[in-house]
């Protein structure tokens, strides 16, 4: 019998790989601006073609999954990842750099649910599930911070092409194994076709709310290109609903959301993913513009967060969800949350890194590695067989949202308060204000956790699922 760790080892490696690249090629912007003679609008939509595309396709890439294989499905999105990263190590402009991160978040998208919904497929049944999904929650948290400090040492060393030429051999390793190592586990119902519409109307909507949500934080909240497009995105999520609603194979079936813990699971995310990534971004531009660090340095100050969580969620996460359950889990993790944000309210001009950021960082990392594994396991533990790629995909287009939403929301408030002052303690003030909506938001995260979730253990909320509405 295939091994189930091996598995679960070779999936994680994607999952930190994914996650990685959200970061890594943002300390190689710089040089490459330079070698490419790219403005920082040109700059932004490396970042932004990549969420764009890997937000906007999500769901579709996990419908996708549970129809053609999952196995397929994750080989095809690691194949794609991996040609276009090596195209993008041998680009020579600005156009095709976007292009390739497009690419890139194509690929993303459709190995990111079916990597999850492969998670939960091989350890179906097995009350090692937990402890999987700590694993997993952990190398999300590691990648995050090893991008900026990764990012940083290969640009330093081989230059800014190696950020993109790194995932090449991971990728076709990955590939090979993936016959090797995962099971080629597909829905076994009866599919009566594939709703077209709803996969147009979806991923076009989502695309666009992702547009609308970078955009506004460039051109305003205000701006009419950001409430056209918002609207426009909208209006065609609007419609997605109405198709699902009457559709005989819906793209998602609008019955999961009757599910309490699938709510709440998705709802916990959205918020802390809305505080907490703002949080780690203003943290590199506070560690840079204001405490004077280099790129490698101001890596190097966050990566207490991606450890702490690391350890407490292979760890603890599991442990503490077995014992005390996914309220009282969740809730601590979410309390942890708050405080570690509320402490990031004492940053100065001329902080000192041990006894200002640490305590936030080693706070923040603590209580998200004890909620990532209660939401992830809320979230999917309702899900049947034929649904966990759908289901999968919703967790991390929910995810997603909130990331742009919260990046957008904050740096568009810090950026009106600081005006156009670039002194430091004009800087200071508006991250301020940004950390305290950060802790207003995991504050509402933590009441969430208190309502919505019940007081059940892991093993009594995976209880098997018969239907899909």
């Amino acid at each position: 019998m295939k091994s189930k760790w091996a598995a679960l080892a070779l999936l994680t490696t994607t999952q930190f790989v994914l996650i990685l690249d959200l970061t890594i090629v943002a300390i190689a912007m710089p040089p490459m601006g330079r070698e490419l003679n790219l403005t920082q609008q040109d700059l932004s939509w490396m970042t932004s073609a990549y969420s764009l595309v890997f937000g906007g396709v999500l769901l579709l890439g996990g419908r996708l999954a549970d129809h053609l294989g999952r196995r397929r499905i994750f080989v095809a999105g690691m194949a794609l990842f991996a040609a276009a990263s090596l195209a993008g190590s041998l680009a020579s402009s600005g156009e095709l750099l976007v292009a390739v991160r497009a690419l890139q978040g194509l690929g993303g998208a459709m190995i990111a649910p079916a990597a999850l919904s492969l998670v939960m497929t091989v350890f179906k049944d097995d009350p090692a599930l937990t402890k999987a999904l700590g694993l997993w929650g952990a190398v999300g948290g590691i990648g995050a911070s090893a991008g900026v400090v990764l990012g940083g040492l290969l640009t330093d060393w081989f230059g800014w092409r190696s950020v993109f030429f790194v995932n090449v051999p991971v990728g076709v390793v990955v590939s090979l194994l993936a016959f090797v190592l995962l099971p080629a586990a597909r829905s076994t119902e009866a599919r009566r076709g594939f709703d077209v519409a709803g996969a147009v109307t979806s991923t076009a909507g989502l695309a666009l709310l992702m547009y609308a949500l970078v955009d506004a934080s460039e051109a305003g909240w205000a701006s009419a290109r950001t409430l056209g497009v918002g609207a426009l995105a909208l209006a065609l999520i609007a419609a997605f609903l109405l198709i699902e609603r009457r559709s005989a194979n819906p793209l998602m079936p609008l019955g999961v959301f009757r599910r309490p813990l699938l709510r709440a699971g998705n709802v916990l995310m959205f918020l802390v993913a809305s505080a907490m990534q703002p949080v780690f971004f203003i943290l590199t531009l506070y560690t840079q513009l204001v405490l004077g660090y280099s790129a490698t340095q101001s890596g190097l100050s966050v990566v207490a967060i991606s450890v702490t969580i690391a350890v407490t969620a292979s760890t603890l996460g599991g442990r503490a969800l077995a014992r005390y359950g996914l309220r009282a889990t969740a809730a601590t993790g979410m309390a942890f949350i708050t405080a570690g944000a509320a402490l990031y309210l004492r940053i100065d001009v001329g902080s000192d890194f041990l006894t200002v950021l640490l305590p936030s960082e080693l706070l923040t990392g603590l209580g998200f590695g004890l909620l990532v594994v209660a939401a992830t396991v809320a979230a999917t533990s309702d899900a049947a067989p034929s649904e966990s790629g759908m289901v999968s995909g919703l967790f991390n287009v929910t995810q997603q949202v909130g990331i742009a939403m919260g990046i957008a929301a904050l740096v568009s408030i810090a950026s009106a308060v600081t005006g156009d002052a670039t002194a430091a303690e004009s800087l200071v003030s508006g991250y301020r204000v940004a950390f305290l909506i950060a802790t207003a938001l995991s504050a509402l995260g933590l009441v969430a956790a208190l309502v919505l979730l019940p007081r059940r253990t892991a093993s009594e909320v995976r209880e098997p699922v018969t239907t899909s509405a």
